[in-house]
């Protein structure tokens, strides 16, 4: 993967995949544009991933104790977390820029046989995987990073001890597993204070922690947090969530008003609070609240380097961003993502 270092490839495979008796093969995993029309990457595909060919992931791959099956390579499938093909193929040069100019159907191979054959794959993708990788791990017992919209900027995350990141995590989640609730204050630079209280009962929390210990295992990398699902009222008693939630939308900050857990009213004066009203109106799922994050990178010397942009072929009902709170407090970063999370 471009930018990524042979060694930082070996550390990044010894903190993320601990080593298990059968891993054997390591592959990494690229989808590449049909045609050049459908291309919306702002960079080489698998946006800065893997000008790598079998080389440098082989020699990596024998530096972790596996051995590497280098690139496989298939057509995108569009959207992210759609069905695989059926077919693929093992790149031993460097990825081509579209699959039109590789002559790829001449040397195919199924992802079934992938799946068997390798342990650990890599997936620094376009659209993500990471749906049907958790799927085929489950049934094939390989192990999966997957890295949507991978880029050059996501690199330094991928060079910390995924170790250290999974005990400060599940400790995160040790915590919200015993929680009730939660009291969040914020306070935007125009000196207005701003309060949500999250109901977490019948809940436990999840720990992306980064590491995958474990046969049949896939996730996000990079990663780094412990979330949790609010209760949402589907017992006899109603949900507590409720509150003020600022959100800073470009240059705009965006005030949702929350009751039951759902976000019922926008303020602010701009274009960005106009833009959610209108979503909101039309589509009364979006508000939902539907996970409380925790994370750990901050405290590695990492900041936030954007978001996936949404795929233009998604309609609005799909593009669901996830909402950055304007000031984080103490050392955890605080994520809200409306809709379906």
């Amino acid at each position: 993967m471009s930018g990524l270092r042979p060694g930082d490839l070996v550390a990044l495979v010894r903190s993320a995949f601990p080593r298990l008796p059968d891993d054997r093969f390591l592959g990494i995993l690229v989808d590449v544009p049909r045609d050049a029309a459908r291309d919306t990457r702002t960079g080489p595909p698998g946006a800065a991933c893997a000008r790598t060919g079998s080389r440098p992931s082989r020699k990596a791959a024998a530096r972790s104790r596996s051995r590497g099956r280098g690139s496989v390579a298939y057509a995108d499938v569009g959207s992210n977390n759609a069905d695989l093909p059926a077919e693929a193929t093992l790149l031993e040069g460097a990825l081509p820029d579209l699959l039109a100019e590789t002559g790829l159907r001449r040397s195919t191979v199924s992802f079934e046989e992938v799946f068997r054959e390798t342990q650990i794959l890599l997936a620094p993708t376009e659209y993500s995987t990471t749906a049907p990788l958790k799927i085929a791990g489950r049934t094939f017992g390989f192990r999966a990073a997957t890295m949507p919209g991978f880029a050059a900027s996501m690199i330094p995350a991928l060079r910390v001890d995924y170790g250290e990141v999974a005990r400060r995590v599940d400790l995160i989640k040790e915590r919200l597993d015993r929680a009730e609730d939660a009291d969040i204050r914020f306070t935007a630079d125009d000196g207005r204070e701003f309060a949500m209280r999250f109901d977490l009962r019948h809940r436990t929390a999840h720990a992306s922690s980064g590491r995958f210990p474990e046969r049949g295992m896939a996730g996000n990398l990079p990663s780094g947090e412990a979330y949790i699902v609010p209760y949402e009222g589907e017992r006899d008693t109603p949900t507590a969530t409720e509150g003020r939630l600022p959100v800073q939308i470009g240059d705009e900050i965006v005030v949702f008003t929350v009751r039951k857990n759902r976000a019922v009213e926008v303020e602010g004066p701009g274009a960005a609070a106009a833009e959610e009203r209108d979503h909101l109106g039309r589509e009364p799922a979006y508000g939902n609240m539907a996970e409380l994050g925790f994370g750990v990178l901050g405290a590695f010397g990492l900041a936030p380097v954007g978001e996936i942009p949404p795929r233009r072929e998604a309609g609005p009902a799909h593009r669901l961003r996830p909402l950055r709170p304007l000031r984080r407090h103490g050392r955890t970063r605080r994520f809200l993502r409306p809709g379906g999370g």
